[in-house]
């Protein structure tokens, strides 16, 4: 039976006592990842700043589970606006470039407003074996 262990990244935290993902064997999941800067806290001031930190912060929480970016199998993407699809479009294409070795993604509009411009989580798995 595997462990579940706690991941935690430098330069983001919720403030509730949860972690920013949790792993257990090769399967990693996080909470909702949002668009605060990682260097202090403050949220993003548009979108295209909020999706720059969102995916610095995708990055260091499978980095911080002991994967890389290939290791992401899913992210689901929460929009205040998802006609500004384009934004997220750059930073996806950024950290994915190739249309080979892409997650599933998935966009939804946020029902409730916030001043959270866009959040997401991922599933990741990692040590996977060789060829799957």
């Amino acid at each position: 039976m595997s462990q579940r262990q706690s991941i935690y990244t430098a330069g983001f935290q919720h403030a509730n006592p949860i972690p920013v993902a949790s792993r257990i064997g090769g399967l990693v999941a996080s909470g909702i990842i949002n668009g605060t800067d990682p260097d202090t806290g403050e949220l993003g001031v548009d979108l295209a700043t909020q999706c720059a930190h969102m995916f610095t912060h995708i990055r260091n929480i499978v980095e911080a589970a002991g994967g890389t970016t290939e290791d992401i199998l899913k992210l689901t993407v929460w929009m205040q606006d998802r006609s500004q699809r384009e934004i997220l479009n750059s930073e996806w294409l950024k950290m994915f470039p190739n249309k080979d070795s892409r997650p599933a993604r998935h966009t939804l509009q946020n029902p409730i407003e916030s001043k959270f411009l866009i959040q997401c989580d991922l599933m990741a798995v990692i040590n996977r074996p060789q060829g799957i």
